[in-house]
């Protein structure tokens, strides 16, 4: 449990805590582990009353669940999920030590800040409020903190929807990570609702050739194939391609800046700081993430390979990938490593209308509006089992602050009265809806 500082609130040093266990993913099964950060999940929902279950189907790799009692067991259960991995920091690049979860200057500072120990720590606090208040939610609450999500959940959420989908039972919606943050579009506040997220395709660019020595004229050269695919894959212009949700997702920022007529992408721009992030949900992404080739300095390779991280809009996977092939041209050949669905959700229902009212009950006037992720998280496992999600970690934020631009990124932080904030706003969602 945390240690209490004067004037520090508690899903602030919950949060810190988080932080503290350094949790990194590599990727390809490369990862330090969540077991640490579960167990003490673990320990803090054992001080509530509950009994939570562990899985660790892969050694060190902890899932951790519990399930609080609603006072209307006839309701379906509400999950609330997060996940306890997180991306690798370079430590000489920040300006803090990214593990060490430190409070300065009003911020949260570390890596998981952002993504998404915040969010973690908020379903903890809005749960221990309830009852230690002697309340229940309204419904059953299902509480999950996955391992793996970093990777695609390959060894977390996918192998606990495929093995305890009795941790689910009753349940048929979601809530979970990268919603319910404001942005600032022409100077008004608004906040986003996430209902839904493209799909996943990380790729492997592979380009042969004939080895030979570094000092001869050579016109098979693997790394050079290889270079020229990834220079016209990374700077292709993907058109825009909307759906029904990045439709009034820009209806609703033109009715907020009061401009009609703007192309999308000049549309988007006027979110500020988000709009790099929010560009991104309009059209299909193909970004290259890694190289490798080659051995020593004066050998040629015979072999070389790109990684590309490909997220492209819900339904259209088949299609991205036969571009992809044309664009990168019959000498590269494609190798999928990882593929998960692309999802959408209608902005409308019982829970949405709840998300929306809560938040309004604390900042009232400011419209919510519904987004398509860029990105993905574990909703995408659930899926599987039928089960609905959003996309709704309320906070706060002031504007100018480059939120979006802090997932994955450098000095990721967090303002402590947006957490706050959005343990509040989750704590009236839970006891309302």
């Amino acid at each position: 449990m945390p240690t209490p500082v004067d004037g520090l609130p508690e899903v602030a040093l919950i949060a810190a805590d988080l932080i503290r266990f350094d949790t990194s993913n590599f990727g390809g099964g490369r990862a330090n582990g969540e077991r640490e950060a579960a167990e003490y999940v673990g320990a803090y929902l054992e001080s509530l009353g509950l009994a939570p279950e562990y899985y660790e189907p892969i050694p060190r790799r902890t899932n951790v669940w519990a399930r609080v009692a609603g006072k209307n067991p006839d309701k379906p259960a509400l999950i609330l999920h997060g996940h306890l991995d997180v991306v690798p920091a370079i430590a000489e690049d920040w300006s803090v030590d990214p593990f060490a979860g430190e409070i300065r200057d009003g911020m949260l500072w570390g890596r998981g800040a952002v993504d998404m120990k915040n969010m973690d720590a908020m379903i903890l606090t809005s749960v221990a409020e309830l009852l230690r208040a002697g309340e229940q939610p309204e419904r059953d609450l299902i509480l999950v903190f996955f391992a793996d999500e970093e990777n695609g959940g390959v060894e977390g959420s996918a192998l606990v929807v495929r093995d305890r989908p009795e941790w689910f039972a009753g349940a048929t919606e979601a809530i979970s990570e990268v919603g319910g943050y404001s942005i600032e579009v022409s100077d008004r506040r608004a906040y986003l609702l996430q209902v839904g997220e493209k799909a996943l395709i990380w790729m492997k660019l592979i380009a042969r050739g004939r080895a030979g020595h570094g000092s001869r004229l050579h016109e098979d050269n693997a790394i050079i194939t290889l270079a020229e695919a990834v220079a016209r894959l990374g700077r292709t212009a993907w058109p825009v391609s909307l759906t029904d949700t990045t439709t009034r997702f820009l209806e609703e920022l033109e009715a907020l800046s009061g401009v009609a007529g703007e192309d999308p992408d000049e549309l988007t721009a006027r979110a500020g700081a988000a709009s790099a992030f929010l560009r991104s949900t309009l059209r299909t992404t193909t970004n290259p993430t890694g190289l490798t080739a080659g051995y020593k300095h004066n050998v040629i390779p015979d072999r070389a390979e790109a990684l590309i991280d490909v997220r492209v809009l819900p339904g259209t996977e088949d299609a991205a990938i036969a571009q992809i092939q044309a664009i990168v041209g019959d000498e590269v050949s494609i190798e999928i490593v990882h593929q998960d669905v692309g999802l959408e959700v209608p902005f409308a229902g019982d829970l949405v209308d709840a998300m929306v009212a809560s938040l309004g009950r604390h900042d009232p006037g400011v419209p919510v509006i519904p987004y398509l992720l860029g990105a993905g998280t574990d909703n995408k496992a659930l899926a599987a089992l039928d089960i609905r999600g959003y996309g709704f970690a309320p906070l706060r934020l002031p504007a100018g602050l480059d939120f979006t631009g802090m997932f994955h990124g450098v000095d990721e932080r967090v303002p402590v009265d947006a957490l706050v904030f959005g343990q509040r706003v989750l704590t009236d969602l839970i006891r309302t809806y």
